[in-house]
């Protein structure tokens, strides 16, 4: 596969292992009610980084709307990249090809970090959408096909804007969503979220080595779309059936006697499973809900349609137009350029997520995610949980929480007509978060504002890639995976030496025991003797 490359690369190759850890700090005057859901204002690539302890391989749905890079967005590029190529970028405006040769390498050093984040983030079946126009969209494609490997490419859907803007002698009335699998061997079938009733096809295909003439017995009772027939010999076009008893006979719109059929059953297992009494699924997972005859004496199914495969053009699936109106009735004021529109995200989100996936976007804008997860819980009493993450204060503020706190609580507007309309609340709630202390100071030291179980929390991440179980916490322990007793031996201001005393306190089990303190006064039989695995704060805390 062709390797893409530019100029910063190899500094940010790795950059997300480099980005320090930050805690999250909750802001309860700009929060909603408790809940799981969260909006965090600050820089998405620490965002990312300080939410991995918690969210690593959880989120079934990333969908972000990263900066186009049209040259007329003024986005600033900040990223602390230890490089000297890339320093002479930070805090720069980032213009058009005339005045900035290097705006494609800029927008490719700000999203490789954010892309392998996002990834580790995604749980193993879950999948990103990347929305993104003309002036990204190889250098986009040629990114992910090396982040989350080009086997996962799942599609690159047109999204129809109904109406555009004159780009040299064409009018440019579509943008595109990229999307990815994190790993498409295991990806399930997208859900259907069309309206309609149940889809029904015929159950026979042209008899073949595949499905090769076979009997099966009908017994009395199914059901016949007509009301009373008889059928002899054979019946069907290409598909044939050929009738081994003497007739078939409907009376009332059900079969009237046991009856023998000879075909090329494309069903044939699950025929005989229906037949059996048993729940039967077609190949694709999806419901088979009856078998039953149509009026030409033909067998047919009817399965539950939860499953679709979605055109790769987005159509009717409104416009930044529709969402900047939307975006204006709830705030009372134009406040957000091309804002994307709530049709859009609630169809891909209901693609793959279930009713309590979590839903991330890291460069959240106005705020349209966060209100399509809101509106799908209150269409099917779902509890998705959504993270938001923007980066510009006025923006996370006054228009991302406030646009959500909003939709949640109800609000009114004036329609064109100048008619007070009133929109009920969604429901639900959310935390707005910052970014706050780092877990270490500039001089490679555990900052002071770091409690035991902040540090804690980290540790077991790192060692485990879980979640710490506080209620699990007790003493110096703090978790146990895979057979291994994880320990942890710190108090700010204090002296966290493991010695004989702070080992009476353990666990007295066989299993190998990894200790994190500042220093150890035993020597390496009595480390041995207990099984414990000594390492050293703030050296060996390592990030990932």
């Amino acid at each position: 596969m062709p390797i893409l490359d530019w100029i910063g690369k190899k500094s940010v190759v790795n950059h997300d292992k480099e980005v320090p850890f930050r805690l999250l700090k909750r802001i309860d005057s700009l929060s909603v009610g408790e809940s799981e859901n969260l909006i965090i204002k600050g820089d998405n690539l620490e965002a990312l980084k300080a939410l991995l302890p918690y969210y690593y391989g959880k989120v079934k749905c990333v969908s972000i709307d990263p900066p186009y890079n049209t040259g007329k967005e003024h986005w600033v590029y900040s990223d602390r990249v230890n490089s000297t190529e890339i320093r002479k970028w930070l805090g720069s405006i980032v213009g058009d090809l005339k005045e900035d040769l290097s705006r494609h390498d800029k927008w490719l050093c700000m999203m490789y970090p954010r892309l392998s984040l996002l990834k580790q983030l995604l749980s193993e079946d879950g999948i990103i959408f990347v929305n993104i126009d003309d002036n990204e969209i190889q250098n986009l494609l040629n990114l992910m096909d090396e982040i989350f490997l080009e086997k996962n490419r799942l599609a690159v859907l047109v999204w129809d804007l109904g109406t555009g803007t004159t780009a040299g002698h064409f009018t440019r009335a579509h943008e595109y969503v990229v999307v990815y699998a994190k790993n498409k061997d295991i990806l399930p079938n997208f859900k259907n979220i069309e309206d309609g009733e149940n889809i029904v096809h015929g159950a026979l295909k042209k008899p073949s080595k595949a499905n090769p003439y076979s009997e099966i017995e009908f017994p009395s009772g199914i059901e016949y779309e007509g009301d009373n027939s008889i059928f002899e010999g054979e019946i069907g076009g290409s598909e044939k059936i050929r009738i081994l008893s003497k007739q078939m006979v409907f009376k009332n719109g059900r079969l009237k006697n046991p009856v023998r059929l000879e075909a090329g059953w494309a069903m044939r297992n699950q025929i005989l499973s229906w037949l059996a009494g048993e729940e039967t699924y077609d190949s694709k997972g999806q419901k088979v809900t009856k078998f039953f005859f149509n009026k030409n004496g033909i067998l047919w199914y009817e399965k539950e349609k939860d499953i679709i495969n979605p055109q790769t053009m987005l159509r009717k699936l409104g416009s930044t137009k529709n969402g900047g109106a939307v975006v204006q009735n709830i705030l009372g004021k134009k406040a957000f350029d091309f804002p994307k529109p709530v049709e859009l995200l609630k169809f891909l989100i209901q693609l793959i997520t279930d009713k309590d996936s979590i839903i991330l976007d890291s460069f959240a804008g106005s705020g349209t995610t966060a209100h399509a997860v809101l509106e799908l819980n209150k269409e099917d009493s779902g509890n998705r949980k959504f993270i938001l993450v923007e980066m510009e204060n006025d923006i996370a503020r006054k228009v991302t929480a406030e646009r959500v706190k909003r939709v949640i609580k109800g609000y009114s507007f004036k329609n064109s007509k100048d008619e007070s309309i009133k929109v009920e609340g969604l429901g639900g709630g959310f935390q707005f978060m910052n970014l706050d202390t780092e877990l270490f100071d500039a001089h490679g030291l555990i900052n002071d504002d770091i409690t035991f179980i902040d540090l804690a929390r980290y540790i077991f991440f790192s060692e485990t890639k879980l979640d710490l179980k506080e209620k699990a916490v007790k003493d110096y322990f703090i978790g146990e995976n895979n057979g291994t007793e994880y320990y942890l031996i710190f108090k700010q201001g204090k002296e966290n030496i493991l010695n004989e005393k702070v080992i009476s306190k353990f666990k007295k089990t066989a299993k190998q025991k990894i200790v994190y303190t500042d220093s150890c006064t035993l020597d390496d039989e009595v480390l041995d003797e207990h099984r414990i695995i000594f390492k050293q704060i703030p050296y060996e805390v390592r990030g990932f």
